[in-house]
């Protein structure tokens, strides 16, 4: 493949995560990913700080958490505002065509602890993007914080469902119920 062809995030993705899958995380090279891709190292590099980072997609979730946040409808209740985000991502991101390769991120992320961590990492990010955008919104700072964690906790259940290959539901429809699903358990508890 030519170096000059487009997407080369997106190669160098597809790359890493081939590799990985083969070799596993540890017995991987960026120089590997890079070859694999027809790119070279500095191509990588300018795409990705380091090789943890080529299935963490640097802050695009984080954008679009956000910006769904600020565009949900006036008035509407913390946890609303975040399912409305949810939905924003499940159209923008986590698409049909992206379920194959996110149960294989997944597995991936599942054999290697320093993925586990950095994938804990970004989930922190996340969070704290919520309150911050709920917070912008006019929600108080406990409320704000309290239906950010819940919408982590609901965001991350419904990835884990959804990126099962076997289920065909939508992924911001699976989040607003698995969203509803934690609301009633925490009233439980």
């Amino acid at each position: 493949m030519a170096r000059w062809q487009p997407n080369a995030s997106q190669r160098l993705v597809g790359a890493a995560l081939e590799l990985f899958e083969e070799r596993g995380y540890d017995n991987t090279t960026v120089i590997e990913i890079a070859e694999r891709a027809g790119l070279t190292k500095s191509t990588f590099f300018r795409h990705f700080p380091d090789k943890r980072e080529v299935l963490f997609g640097g802050g695009t979730m984080t954008g679009l958490l956000v910006d769904g946040i600020a565009a949900a409808p006036a008035g509407v209740e913390p946890l609303e505002a975040v399912a409305h985000a949810l939905e924003v991502i499940g159209r923008e991101a986590f698409t049909p065509d992206r379920r194959e390769f996110s149960a294989r991120r997944r597995a991936v992320l599942a054999a290697n602890p320093e993925l586990r961590e950095r994938e804990a990492l970004k989930g922190l990010g996340l969070t704290a993007a919520m309150v911050d955008a709920l917070e912008r919104r006019g929600v108080p700072g406990l409320t704000a914080r309290v239906a950010a964690e819940l919408g982590a906790l609901a965001w991350k259940l419904a990835y884990e469902r959804w990126s099962d290959t076997t289920n065909g539901d939508n992924f911001g429809e699976l989040a607003r119920r698995t969203l509803t699903e934690v609301q009633a358990a925490s009233a439980l508890c």
